[in-house]
């Protein structure tokens, strides 16, 4: 019998739960869908949020031929053959194949060379899918050929509706007496993966009697989970909160947690990039710029690890993450991103005050782009007070230094400059 995930996979787009800002009424993939004009393209989001049956019901709505690859399993020669394959069904005006290749990030340079032709001239239509950023793991000029469709996580409301319809469609669930009282155990296991809820949903289910009914609570799937978590982490799926707990112990600073949860990745058979990738982030996000060092050192760490490789590498990445662990933290940099984000999606594209505007042209120069700008270097102590930001928005404090030595020198610097402007 099929796990419950592939019994519960949706056929068409109307029943297809989540990602609203890409295929809801209007978005880019349903009127690519609807228009039949299908660009190649990558779905990158994490894990269980739906990338394999978007791809599949993208085939099934614009009924084309549909192959598919997995990176883990296929190599240069597969590829070709699929290619080949697609080149005998590619007939005059009939539509191109979709080509799915499932985790594309673990394609090596040599496969993913062995796509180009075939994207380029349109004897495929690529989908790949990935929880990785393809800026890192897609070379440049296959994802110079691509679109990139971020998936969000589904959200609680989304997975609660995808377990009742399971409950109340699934051939085997719906004839059982299931009384779900408790969503939230399911739902902190599930950690957002539509897979590992239906996986949970059908591990737990299975505990009833025949003809008896059973009633599923938070205790009740706590217990059972716990009990057989071998049964619903499939496929290293677990190596995601291992690498959460590995950040998060960076995060505490705890070098000994640290170097378990490295170690845990280490033995696991973890992608040496995908650790380092990991530190380099902790580096910006956590320590910033109370100790602008650790990023130097991730980032040495990042190119150390893939000239050294395994196992010499496992000493390098023990070294930075027990000094990025040990190192002051300070999330200033991570929180003055996320406030300037907001308030760009908040006021919208604001004009370039004219003096900071480019002036390349006469007629630009005419039109006063660039007048009155004071050129930094021509004033005592290399600085001129003046606005830098659009009138709207003038005098918005969105980087905020943090109470430690560093940041409390650079707070100094700021007050000295700007005084009351920004309030430092």
């Amino acid at each position: 019998m099929q796990p419950l995930a592939e019994r519960m996979r949706p056929r068409k787009l109307e029943d297809y739960v989540g990602q609203k800002h890409l295929v809801g009424p209007g978005a880019v993939l349903r009127q690519a869908i609807q228009s039949g004009k299908l660009p190649s393209f990558i779905l990158w989001g994490p894990p269980g949020v739906g990338k394999t049956t978007l791809a599949r019901i993208i085939a099934n709505e614009l009924k084309r031929p549909f192959h598919t690859l997995s990176a883990v399993s296929s190599g240069v020669k597969d590829v070709r053959e699929v290619i080949q394959k697609a080149r005998s069904q590619h007939f005059f005006s009939s539509p191109n194949p979709i080509l799915f290749i499932d985790e594309i990030h673990r394609f090596s340079k040599s496969q993913q060379d062995s796509l180009l032709g075939a994207v380029e001239e349109g004897v495929v239509t690529l989908i790949g899918a990935t929880t990785e950023n393809p800026s890192f793991e897609v070379i440049p000029a296959l994802l110079s050929r691509c679109q990139v469709y971020v998936l969000e996580y589904l959200s609680k409301e989304e997975l609660i509706f995808m377990a009742r319809q399971a409950l109340e469609k699934d051939e085997y669930l719906k004839g059982q007496d299931i009384d779900v009282r408790e969503y939230d155990a399911m739902l902190q296991f599930s950690g957002g993966d539509a897979r590992k809820l239906y996986n949970i949903l059908e591990l737990v289910a299975n505990y009833g009697e025949e003809g008896e009914p059973l009633v599923i609570d938070n205790e009740m799937v706590t217990q059972r989970v716990q009990q057989n978590i071998a049964r619903y982490d499939k496929a290293g799926e677990q190596h995601y909160d291992i690498a959460s707990a590995f950040i998060k112990s960076i995060r505490g600073s705890d070098p000994n947690a640290a170097v378990y949860w490295l170690a845990r990745m280490i033995e696991g058979g973890e992608d040496i990039k995908f650790i380092a990738r990991r530190l380099v982030i902790s580096a910006a996000e956590d320590i910033g710029l109370a100790n602008p060092n650790a990023l130097l050192m991730a980032t040495t760490a990042f190119q150390a690890v893939q000239a050294v490789g395994y196992p010499e590498g496992r000493i390098i990445l023990s070294q930075a993450a027990v000094y990025l662990a040990t190192s002051p933290k300070s999330n200033s940099a991570y929180l003055a991103i996320n406030e300037a984000q907001a308030l760009v999606r908040k006021t919208g594209n604001l004009p370039v005050p004219l003096h900071l505007r480019n002036a390349p042209t006469q007629l630009m120069k005419q039109l006063d782009y660039g007048k009155g700008y004071k050129y930094a270097h021509d004033f005592p102590g290399n600085f001129a007070e003046q606005e830098f930001l659009p009138d709207e928005v003038s005098k918005t404090k969105l980087f905020d230094p943090q109470p430690n030595p560093p940041e409390e020198k650079v707070r100094q610097r700021l007050r000295q400059w700007w005084k009351e402007r920004y309030g430092y």
